[in-house]
């Protein structure tokens, strides 16, 4: 009986452990259109709870996170969990027509998936055309009860949100762009948590401010979910410890400056350990394409203001680098390290499979028949992935495709391994090079065996112009194994390969010119969507798409799909 009884209670407590380790996590998201007034204006956009950015959603580790979108807007909507690798529930991943239709205005669909084997700083945001200039949100997952950073614990933590504002509605900006086939129309300003700050018209009172006591340690959590721009990001007087990029920790990297790309998040330690005071926090783009091309040359700040600090000084003022100050963002990108061997670690697979050489840039359709198009070559903007220009299709998504085994007239899965013609990459003298420049339209896959380990060469593209492109692949995290510019190099550049502590990436910006060797090992089956996050490009066709195979048991099988799953 006393055996029993200790038996008793330890199964006892060991289900009170499990109960209180895990929760569900439930959130609404009322997605409607609001009038807000910025940069002396009066502007309608489409956000989630009438809040600029949204709500931020705070899990731990093994959750399960339920989200209710009403959508009350008049524009379809879909919602990613950007960087959630959504292990056997891609049915919630979000772009639409890739793993699902959308949600029509006055419809609703309930969002729900386990938080499995990740921690740190994500992010959602719209999945439909360029709604996410608004409609997005810091996702934050915590340790599990009982587990600890592997730094000291901070005293507070804030997410700093950077975004891009327009003086329009966002998605006429689209359309007007895709009608004539030429690129859209710049921001008016950048963002941090919403506000643009006191350089822009009519925003004095505009600006987000951090109160921080002197002595203490903050987490910053970092996002860029601006559309189109990469952003150098600093503070005056302060220097910080880059601890997590893409919820995956790094070793601590000390630096006053940090670059985040498009759908990127950096975590970092910021020691409030100056005079008491106020400083600016400041943020404005690294570009990469020449200077002839317009861009946002503004600039958004935010204040950090000591407890105890009067206003009888003047803040104190960040440097920026330059706008076009490509070695150090390099030298940043570059200096970060995995965490080899801390929490959620995952080493880097020594045998591989599946080799790709995948290049891509801009390219150019040719102009339809009686239209008119201001794109280049007098023919439409466009963008592909070895020479294919991808288009989602309409009529249904790819994953319930998959699901069905009724690929044909949906998807093929011939993407190819390579580009159609070996040629200098990167030389600009090819960039309007008309035998090379024009790319077909299609909805091609790549398909992989359950869990098959994938190398793939990035190589940027000098087509119509250079550019650094971040490119972000759904339902993975992948080592980011070696870096540089001009083309790859398969004999020397091999020999600077990291296979020990890799950083690891949801979204990694391959350098202007250059290019990246990313390895993931394909353990999540289903429809994936590989793309790059400036949403200039993606809506033309810089992407593709993985088709990752069922394996061999019920546990590594896509399920059926939700009962309430949008039809198209």
């Amino acid at each position: 009986m006393a055996r029993f009884a200790i038996w008793l209670a330890w199964s006892l407590a060991l289900l009170a452990s499990s109960m209180t380790s895990a929760a569900i996590v439930e959130h609404s998201f009322n997605v409607e259109d609001v009038t807000v007034r910025k940069l002396c204006r009066e502007q309608v956009i489409t956000a989630v709870n009438e809040s600029l950015p949204g709500p931020t959603i705070r899990v731990r580790e093994g959750d399960t996170l339920v989200v209710h979108v009403f959508n009350k807007s008049p524009y379809d909507i879909t919602i990613h969990w950007h960087g959630i690798l959504q292990l056997l529930s891609g049915w919630a991943d979000g772009p639409a027509y890739a793993t699902q239709c959308p949600i029509r205005p006055g419809e609703s669909y309930t969002y729900r998936f386990n938080i499995t084997g990740q921690e740190g700083t994500l992010w959602w945001h719209a999945h439909v055309g360029w709604l996410r200039a608004t409609v997005y949100g810091a996702l934050i997952i915590h340790p599990k009860s009982g587990r600890s950073y592997p730094f000291p614990k901070p005293y507070k933590e804030i997410p700093i949100l950077l975004g891009e504002w327009w003086n329009a509605n966002v998605i006429d900006v689209e359309n007007e762009g895709l009608a004539v086939g030429a690129a859209p129309n710049i921001s008016d300003a950048y963002t941090i948590n919403g506000k643009p700050g006191n350089l822009y018209p009519c925003s004095e009172n505009d600006m987000y401010k951090l109160e921080v006591k002197r002595g203490k340690t903050y987490m910053l959590r970092i996002i860029n979910a601006a559309l189109n721009n990469q952003l150098f990001f600093k503070i005056a007087n302060h220097s910080v410890t880059v601890v997590a990029i893409d919820a995956a920790y790094t070793d601590p990297y000390d630096t006053d400056l940090v670059v985040v790309a498009p759908g990127q998040t950096t975590d970092v330690l910021f020691k409030a350990d100056q005079a008491v005071g106020s400083y600016y926090m400041a943020a404005h783009p690294y570009v990469t394409t020449p200077p002839t091309i317009e861009f946002d040359n503004t600039t958004t700040r935010g204040i950090v203001v000591y407890e105890g600090s009067t206003s009888a000084s003047a803040p104190a003022v960040p440097t920026l680098p330059d706008f076009f100050d490509t070695p150090r963002a390099h030298q940043f990108y570059t200096n970060l390290t995995g965490l080899a061997g801390g929490p959620q670690w995952v080493p880097v697979p020594s045998h591989v499979d599946e080799h790709m050489f995948v290049t891509f840039g801009l390219a150019v359709e040719r102009c339809p028949e009686n239209a008119t198009c201001l794109g280049p070559l007098d023919g439409r903007f466009s963008a592909s992935m070895n020479n294919e220009s991808f288009q989602l299709p309409n009529k249904t998504s790819m994953l319930e495709a998959f699901y069905r085994g009724e690929r044909d007239g949906v998807y093929t899965t011939d993407f190819p391994d390579a580009p159609p013609v070996r040629f200098d990459y990167t030389n600009s003298s090819f960039n309007r090079d008309e035998s090379l420049i024009y790319a077909p339209k299609s909805t091609k896959v790549r398909r992989l065996r359950f869990n098959s380990t994938v190398e793939i060469v990035l190589q940027n593209t000098a087509f119509l112009t250079v550019e650094n492109h971040p490119i972000h692949i759904h339902g993975f995290n992948f080592h980011v194994l070696a870096q540089g510019f001009g083309n790859f190099d398969a004999v020397n550049d091999r020999q600077k390969f990291n296979l020990v502590n890799p950083q690891i990436r949801n979204t990694i910006a391959v350098p202007v010119g250059g290019w990246a060797v990313i390895r993931f090992q394909a353990n999540n089956p289903g429809i994936w969507l590989v793309h790059c996050h400036l949403d200039v490009h993606l809506p033309v066709g810089m992407a593709m798409a993985f088709e990752v195979e069922n394996g061999p048991t019920p546990s590594s099988t896509l399920p059926p799909p939700p009962s309430d799953l949008p039809k198209c």
